[in-house]
């Protein structure tokens, strides 16, 4: 597993005050792996409490130790069955609040149901209802990285310190890929353009965007505003009024904006899980040239066949940090790499606890990303 020396971090990332607690909030063992990092890298030993499904399905959580008066980081992983994975969280964040802990902040590497921040036809923003639980559980501060929306920390009425993965990947590029320099960063959509641009002025790398791929399901297609009925016209208030129908958007043909003939293209996004865009981006720039394609990710949700199709594609290799488990997906397919981000979390936890600024960890990173 990759992961990022830092001597600053290193030389005081064990020096923290008393009255530190660390809980993971996972039943699921194979979640665990991060937290013990963290708890390492903290010099602290991980809090005593059980997490456990009753054989009806219920969560049910026993903390088993003191956190009266104290500082509880409760770190929690999404693991396959996300549902449970909140009610872990949730029911645990409650334990702590009526057993009078002076702060509750959770550290959730990858923030679930981001995907779902924007009002689609007649469906709901699950991001804000799942923030309000949060909150209303006792939730005092978030520790996340790179929500899927920035916009999302305006879901919450507390604290969010969105961390951010970039540094890791960029370090990763330039050490483990050795002819970089003749690499091109690529957009696998106009919507990725943004991110693509950050990493690309950050090597000094030129940038592709592909478009006209297939419908995005970001796009406004989805969301309240194609909600009503299609039709011509649609009758306003006074009948004498008349609304023009909206012109459909159509798709071009798949086109790419930027030379990667002869290259080593990197498609940069934030999450990777239904990997049918990525395997059309791969196949689209193979066509155009490129001869080597990586995909660097932060969150690798890598559902379902994505591991097998992922070998099986044009894809060379897929790096993704160890926000989420998968240890599984690794063994089916060996083009995936880790990158290891338990160093920032671990310094984020020392400096929420120290009462220290964060604005370390966010020096010479862009908000874009």
């Amino acid at each position: 597993m990759f992961c990022v020396p830092s001597t600053e971090i290193g030389a005081i990332m064990n020096i923290t005050k008393g009255g530190l607690v660390l809980f993971s909030a996972n039943s699921n063992s194979s979640c665990m792996e991060l937290s013990k990092r963290i708890a390492e890298r903290l010099g602290v030993e991980m809090g005593k409490v059980q997490v456990y499904q009753e054989p009806n399905r219920e969560t049910r959580v026993q903390i088993q130790e003191s956190v009266r008066g104290k500082d509880v980081f409760i770190i929690q992983t999404v693991s396959k069955d996300v549902n449970t994975t909140i009610m872990e969280l949730l029911i645990m964040v409650y334990a702590c609040k009526t057993s009078c802990a002076k702060s509750i902040i959770g550290v959730i590497p990858y923030f679930p149901y981001s995907k779902q921040c924007k009002m689609r036809k007649r469906g709901s923003i699950v991001s804000k209802l799942l923030a309000s639980m949060m909150c209303k559980a006792g939730l005092t501060h978030l520790i996340t990285m790179d929500l899927h929306q920035k916009e999302i920390q305006g879901f919450f009425n507390i604290p969010v310190d969105n961390l951010r993965a970039s540094p890791f990947l960029l370090q990763y590029i330039q050490e483990e890929i050795p002819d970089y320099r003749n690499a091109v960063i690529v957009a696998k959509s106009p919507a990725s353009a943004k991110r693509a641009q950050s990493f690309a002025e950050r090597l000094r790398l030129g940038i592709a965007v592909i478009h006209g791929e297939a419908q995005d399901a970001e796009s406004d297609m989805v969301d309240g505003r194609h909600s009503p009925p299609t039709a011509k016209y649609v009758a306003a208030i006074h009948p004498s009024l008349e609304i023009p129908m909206l012109i459909p958007k159509e798709k071009p043909p798949i086109t790419v904006v930027g030379d990667v003939g002869g290259r080593i293209a990197i498609i940069v996004d934030d999450i990777i899980d239904d990997v049918d865009t990525f395997l059309a981006a791969a196949e689209t720039l193979k066509e155009r040239g490129a001869y080597k394609i990586f995909v660097m990710a932060t969150h690798g949700l890598l559902s379902s066949d994505a591991p097998r199709l992922i070998e099986e594609s044009a894809i060379d290799e897929v790096v993704v940090t160890n926000t989420i488990p998968h240890e599984i997906q690794k063994l089916q397919c060996p083009k995936i790499k880790t990158v290891d981000i338990s160093m920032i979390l671990s310094e984020a936890i020392r400096r929420i606890h120290n009462g220290e600024s964060m604005s370390y960890l966010f020096r010479n990173i862009g908000n874009e990303l």
